[in-house]
C-alpha cells in the first residue's frame, strides 16, 4: 500500500510539473491519428476499387494490360508497407528525402512527414480491407445493377460501396485505434506526441514508472473513448430495427391494389368486375385454367 501511495504522490508531482506537455502530446496524437486515418482510408478506398476493376479475357488488350499493371503496383505498395515496421518507414521517408537529394530538398515540417508516414501505412491495410468488403457483396447485386443499365462506376458508387463501407467500418475503427497507439513511434523523427512528452518528463524528473503509468492511462482512455464513438457510429449506420416505416409507406401498401374511382379494385368483392366474374362462374363454371 505504501508503494501505491508513493506512486500517486509521484504522479501528482509529475502532472504539476509536466501536465501541459502531456496534454499537448495527447492533442498532437489525436490530430495525427484522425487526419492520417482519414487520408489512409481514402488511399485504401482508391486502391481497393482499382484492385477490383473487372477484367475478362475478351476485353481489349490495352485494358487488360493497364488493369494488370495497376493491380501489380497496388500489390507492391500493400506488401511493402504492410511488411515493414512503421518506425523504419518513418526513418526512410524523413531522412531518405534529404539523403537522396543531397540535402537540397527538406521536409517543410515534421508534421507533414508524420502524417504522410501514418497515412500510407494505414492505406496499405485499408486497401485489403476495402477489397475484401467489395468482394463480400453478393455478385447478384452487381448483375442486377447491370441488368437495369448501370455501368461499373454507377454500380460501385450506388450499390456496392455503401454496403462495403458498412462492412469494413469495424476495420476503419480498428486502424484508428492502432494509429493512436502506433503514433508513438514518430518520436524517432522528433515528432512531439504523447510518448515524446513521456520521454521529456522522464529526462527531467527521472520518474520513469510514474510517467509510464500516466502514459498507460492516457492511451487507454483515448482508445476506450474512440471505441465507444465508433460503435455509436456503427449503430447509426445500421438504422432502426423496426420495419414500421416500410409497412406504413403508402407506395408499398398500395402496390397491386390500385382502386378505380368507379369500379374499385379487381379483388374487391363490391366491384363490378368481381361481381361479374362471380356470376359467370356460377352460370358456366370455372374453366380448367382458372382452377
Amino acid at each position: 500500500m505504501e508503494r501505491f501511495q508513493q506512486l500517486g504522490a509521484d504522479i501528482v508531482k509529475l502532472w504539476e510539473r509536466c501536465g501541459g506537455d502531456y496534454l499537448n502530446g495527447i492533442r498532437s496524437t489525436l490530430i495525427l491519428a484522425v487526419v492520417a486515418t482519414a487520408i489512409g482510408c481514402l488511399i485504401g478506398l482508391v486502391c481497393g476499387i482499382l484492385n477490383t476493376i473487372p477484367c475478362a479475357k475478351n476485353d481489349p488488350l490495352p485494358k487488360r494490360f493497364f488493369v494488370k499493371l495497376i493491380r501489380a503496383i497496388v500489390r507492391i505498395y500493400v506488401e511493402v508497407f504492410r511488411g515493414t515496421p512503421m518506425i523504419l518507414q518513418a526513418v526512410f521517408i524523413y531522412y531518405g528525402l534529404p539523403y537522396f537529394t543531397f540535402n537540397s530538398v527538406q521536409w517543410p515540417s515534421v508534421w507533414a512527414a508524420s502524417i504522410l508516414v501514418v497515412s500510407i501505412n494505414t492505406g496499405a491495410y485499408m486497401a485489403e480491407s476495402v477489397r475484401g468488403g467489395i468482394i463480400s457483396i453478393d455478385p447478384g447485386q452487381t448483375e442486377g445493377a447491370k441488368a437495369i443499365g448501370m455501368n461499373h462506376v454507377q454500380t460501385m458508387t450506388s450499390v456496392i460501396l455503401p454496403q462495403a463501407l458498412r462492412n469494413i467500418m469495424p476495420q476503419i475503427g480498428n486502424n484508428f485505434i492502432i494509429n493512436i497507439k502506433d503514433s508513438s513511434v514518430m518520436f524517432i523523427i522528433s515528432f512531439t506526441e504523447f510518448f515524446a512528452a513521456h520521454r521529456g518528463a522522464v529526462g527531467a524528473t527521472y520518474l520513469y514508472f510514474p510517467s509510464a503509468t500516466i502514459e498507460m492511462v492516457g492511451y487507454l482512455t483515448m482508445t476506450l473513448i474512440a471505441s465507444f464513438l465508433l460503435r455509436w457510429i456503427e449503430r447509426r449506420m445500421d438504422g432502426a430495427d423496426s420495419y414500421e416505416l416500410v409497412q406504413a409507406d403508402q407506395l408499398t401498401m398500395a402496390a397491386g391494389t390500385y382502386s378505380h374511382p368507379d369500379r374499385g379494385t379487381p379483388f374487391d368483392e363490391h366491384s363490378k368486375e368481381k361481381r361479374s366474374r362471380i356470376r359467370q362462374e356460377l352460370k358456366h363454371g370455372r374453366t380448367r385454367g382458372d382452377r
